[in-house]
This record gives C-alpha cells, structure tokens and sequence, in this order.
C-alpha cells in the first residue's frame, strides 16, 4: 500500500450523499473510480457484482437509483421465488445505508496512479415488480417488525419502565435505536502449502498463538488491512492472532514460507443492515490486501480438521433515544449492582433460547458449519446462556451459546453475544431472524408481568421444573464450562440434543411448524424467503455432498497407501491390517457389499436425505478413526 496516497482515494459516500449531483461530483473528482456495482444479496449469500461503467451510471443515475437494474432471477440463488419462468429481478439501491469504493491493488490507472474503483452499492432484490425478496428486505422488515412492535409492548405494559435504567415514562422515548456487530476470524496460508496438524494441535494447546506478534508477510498484510479499514470509517477496534495456527518460516531464499496463522479483525457496532454491509465490504477488503500480499485468505467455518475454526461472533443491543437528548440501553436494569438484565432484557434473551431450533438452519446451514461446532473449541454445542457467577461478575463463560456482555462502566454496553455464527453465515438472516425470536420472548415475559427477579429464576430453572415460557425438561442458564463438567449425555439431556448433520438441522422447520410465524413474523413473504432458503441450502449440502465430498473422500482413502518393506515390524502390519479394514469399510465395493461412500452416493441419488444424513456421520466417525491410525502407523516407519 505504500505505493499509493491512501488520502487522495475515495472510500464512503454516506446516505446524505446519495443524491445526483453530489455523486456526480464525487465520481467526477474520483477518475480512479471506474466502475459501479449494484449489490445485492441472494439466499445463498452470493453478491451481485455486476460492473456499470461510470459515465453510463451517470448518464442513467436518476432511473438507476429510482428503479435499480434488472437481472435473470433464474441464475442467482432465488429457488421457489424465482425460476426460468418467472425469473425477472430488480437490484434497488439502498439509499439509507453507506455505499463503499472498493479497489482493485493490482489494476492501476495509469492517469492517477492509484488502484482501479468500483462504487458498489448495497442493493435489495424485487422480484416481478412486486415483493422484495433476498437476505437485505429479510431483515429490513424484520427490524421494523421489531421496533414497531416493541413500542406497542411497552405501552401495553408500562410496568416495565421502572425496571430499566435511566427512563422514567414511555412516553419519554423518542425512537428505538438497534446495533450490532461481529467479529471476523480468518486463516491465512502461503499458497499451496499444507497444514501439519500435529504441529498446529500442538501450537493450539501450548497457546503459542494467541495474541503474538505478527511478523513477515502477515505482519504487513494486517497493518495495511486496518489501515485501509480506518479510511473506510469502520471504527476499526483492532487486529491480532487469534489461538490457531503455527509461526512462519523463512526459507532460504530470504522469504517467509510454511505460513499458517489465524487472524481476528473487530470494528465498532452499527445500525442492524449497516453492520451487515460492514461485514461484508471488510471481508472483501481483508481477502484483497491480503492477496496482494501473495498470502491466501480463507473464511471457512473449519479449514483445518482438529484445530480452531473460524467464527464470527454476532452481538445484539436495544437502546432507546429519548426526547431530553440521552441514550439509554433497554437491556439495563435499574438496579444493575442486584440485576443483570431489565425484563425486556431477559425477555429477549430467553426468546432465542427458547426458539433456537427455528433459527440454527440459518445460522449453521452448511457441512463446513457443523465441522466448526464440534466440543473443545470454543465453539458452542448447547442452547445454553451464561449471565455471570453475581451480579457484580460480569460472565467470561466461552462454551455456551450466547451470552451476555456488560460493563459496569458503560451501561450502553450491556448486549448479547451469539456465538455460533462463523464468517461464511448470511448476517442479514441471522441479525433478521435474532431479533424476531428477541420479540416473541419480550412479548411473553411482559404480558405475563414478570420483573427482572421473576425472570432471572426462570432463566435459572432446573430440568423438570416448570415455567410460564421456558420448556420444562430443560435448563438454560449454566455458569460451567459446558464441555468439562458434563458427559455427553448430560448435555443432551439438559440442554437438548442439537443437530449434528444440515439435513437434521433443516428438520427443525418442519419439527417446530407451529414455531414458524416467529421466525418469519407472520409475513407471507418471508415465509417464503425461509423457503427458498431451506431448498437453496439443501441443493448445496446434497450436491457439494455428492460431487464434491465424496469425491475427496476417496482421494484421501487412495492417498493411505501401504508404506512399509521388508523391515516392517510385527507392530507395522498390525497397523496397516487396522488401515486397510477401514479403507475397505469407507471406499471398497466388493459384490456382496457396497463401501460407505457408495451407499452414501446411492441415497443422495434416491433422494433419501434421511439416509445420506446418517452416512455422513457414519463416514465422518470412520474417517477420523482412519486418519488417527495411518498417522500411527507412517510415524513408525524409517
């Protein structure tokens, strides 16, 4: 980045700058910017990247920005809304939220000398002139849906009031004000290099990673991305190594090499669709200038088998502007030193435990998601919450779902931290969905008329015991570590049985119909956008599972070859027959029986789901016990 005045580059056009003449204006001075992209996002979590040259988008800009461009809604990930006979779509401007330049480093324009443009503006889908569909009008409505309906709760309750901190009447607040946040974690490698996963269990165990001073090529890379970040106007909190990976190498021609580090990048909160758009626009930035770095980014739930994945933790606040000026968190209690959570707080907080089955599809709706969320690694397995051990000690519990986040300094600070996202979930569904499950508990926990001390006894209930909201044969609040002090068994039972397979996941729809009008609102349209989502994520479990997987699964099992000669040791054979029996189990066909793989392939061809579900795991658990006793058996060779 050296080689460019990053001052002299156009960043951010914020929604006051939306109109003709001032976007002319700034296009105009900007000749580095070239090319303008409508961006919308579809239900696979593709974006439009569609590339208008500027003079055209200025000739057009009036009817542009009015009515958008249209594309063929049948090759973008609309199943169910959109087909080959229906297939008109609309990419609309969004014209309340920031519209980023985003730049091309290894493109210069050789009248500026500075990296080629592309304005990309965040956009909504609409199909057939009518219904906006996609992730954006998904939690659009549903962000209005919350706010419309919080404020008719209120005021049927206004009990309320004198539990949160800092209001005295509902008729002192002006407007609602939602936020939001993640935090991205990502892997960085040297092309083509391979990970030693010994070394990086071993490097993960020994904390060797965690918060170390990055060096080399990756030191460079980070600096560069918050700096260009800063430009930006993200609010860029800070970068660092996150727990996996191993420290670089130089090599001997005087470059680092064998690079494979993890990286965290965190940027301040906003608004629910512009915290989205920010996730979005910073990936594509950190990938970028990483690449031109000559490192590899990948934002993969689980890159590396056995090892830390990559998450991206999505945090959730209410706040409240009121009439006299102040901004007050309606999450605070007004006792915070004697109660953690004001009851809208609690409400919102026991509406995603209690409906979280309804929202994991979203949140976990690939193969590569469930490889992440495995015990041991920080990521969660239960449908549990921690508040803190007193009210006086904040919660710093990292094994459970979601948990809550305060400061006794900031009160503007208390929120709710899901921790099950990973860079690759849709955060337009999940900040859209998250709110509708936050609405469906406040409403119940204030109609029953229930205070924060009400509430914290029933977050707090034991297995059996009954609740006017909460399920009976489950808890829901833990203060352990969830991994330790329960078996297997014991978390299942008390914390319910969480879906190990997308299929099974996606089961929950059908499972908790009666659930549905949470998730969706009652809305008929993005009843169909969940629909359209479900058979846009089942296409591609069963076709990455079939094409993809299974195809690399066998390339593995053909890579566990015989090593061993004449020298082999009674103990070597014995290793090699373990070997070759699940070889043979996972990938061998003979007449009388077909392998894993093959019944597997022949159930995703019979559209039997439920079976191929089932192989999955059976093939998962056989893979590993193959690849732990090859590794066993190669070490013991010369």
């Amino acid at each position: 980045m050296h080689k460019f005045d990053l001052d002299k580059m156009l960043y951010t056009l914020t929604p006051d700058e939306h109109d003709v003449i001032t976007v002319s204006k700034l296009l105009t001075a900007h000749p580095e910017v070239k090319f303008v992209s409508l961006t919308g996002v579809d239900l696979g979590n593709h974006n439009t990247d569609e590339k208008i040259p500027v003079r055209t988008f200025i000739e057009d800009m009036e009817k542009v920005l009015e009515s958008g461009v249209q594309t063929d809604g049948s090759s973008v990930a609309l199943p169910v809304i959109a087909d080959l006979s229906n297939a008109r779509v609309d990419i609309v401007p969004d014209m309340d939220v920031n519209w980023y330049v985003e730049y091309n480093w290894n493109n210069i324009d050789s009248k500026t000398g500075l990296p080629v443009g592309t304005l990309r503006i965040p956009s909504f889908l609409k199909h057939n002139g009518e219904d906006f569909v996609g992730s954006r009008a998904f939690l659009k409505r549903a962000v209005k849906r919350f706010g419309d309906e919080l404020e008719n709760i209120v005021r049927a309750n206004p009990y309320v009031i004198e539990h949160i901190g800092g209001v005295d009447n509902v008729d002192d607040i002006e407007k609602l004000s939602l936020t939001n946040a993640t935090e991205l974690e990502f892997w960085v490698k040297t092309p083509d290099d391979r990970a030693d996963r010994d070394q990086l269990f071993t490097s993960q165990e020994l904390k060797e990673q965690y918060w170390k001073r990055t060096i080399g090529p990756v030191g460079t890379a980070l600096e560069q991305t918050l700096e260009v970040l800063d430009h930006y106007g993200f609010g860029v909190e800070m970068g660092h190594k996150e727990v996996g990976g191993v420290r670089a190498k130089m090599g001997n021609s005087g470059q680092y090499d064998h690079i494979m580090e993890q990286l965290e990048v965190d940027w301040k909160y906003a608004s629910p669709m512009q915290a989205a758009d920010n996730e979005s626009q910073v990936k594509h930035i950190v990938r970028d200038i990483f690449r031109y770095n000559g490192l590899e980014v990948t934002f993969l739930a689980k890159p590396v088998y056995g090892v830390a994945g990559n998450g991206e933790h999505t945090h959730f606040g209410v706040a409240a502007k009121l009439k006299d000026g102040r901004l007050i968190n309606l999450f605070e209690s007004s006792d915070r030193e004697n109660e953690f959570m004001s009851p809208i707080g609690y409400g919102a907080l026991m509406g995603i435990l209690r409906n979280y089955e309804i929202m994991n599809p979203i949140v976990c709706p690939t193969h590569d998601a469930f490889q992440r969320l495995k015990p041991g690694f920080e990521a969660p397995v239960c449908i549990v919450t921690s508040l803190g051990k007193g009210h006086d000690t904040p919660s710093r519990n990292r094994t459970v779902l979601i948990g809550l986040v305060r400061d006794f300094e900031n009160p503007l600070s208390t929120r709710f931290e899901l921790r099950s996202p990973n860079p690759h979930s849709n955060t337009y569904l999940i900040i859209g969905a998250g709110y509708n499950l936050m609405l469906d508990g406040i409403r119940a926990c204030l109609e029953a008329g229930k205070t924060s001390a009400d509430l914290e006894k029933s977050i707090s209930k034991s297995y059996g015991e009954e609740d006017f909201y909460l399920e009976k044969n489950r808890e829901y609040r833990c203060e352990k570590n969830v991994f330790t002090e329960f078996t297997p068994e014991e978390r299942e039972r008390l914390f319910g049985k969480m879906p190990a397979t997308v299929w099974e996941n996606f089961k929950a729809f059908d499972i908790y119909k009666d659930r549905m009008d949470i998730l969706t609102g009652g809305s008929a349209v993005d009843a169909k956008i969940i629909e359209s989502f479900t058979a846009q994520m089942l296409l591609k479990w069963t076709t990455e599972y079939h094409d993809r997987r299974l195809s690399n699964q066998m390339d593995f099992l053909r890579g566990c070859k015989l090593r061993h000669d004449e020298e082999a040791t009674d103990y070597d054979l014995e290793n090699w027959k373990s070997v070759k029996e699940l070889r043979d189990l996972l990938g061998k066909d003979s007449l009388e029986k077909m392998s894993l793989l093959s019944q597997a392939k022949k159930a995703l061809d019979d559209g039997d789901l439920e079976k191929a579900s089932d192989l999955e795991l059976e093939i998962q658990t056989a893979t590993e016990k193959l690849r732990k006793e090859y590794n066993r058996y190669i070490k013991n060779l010369f």
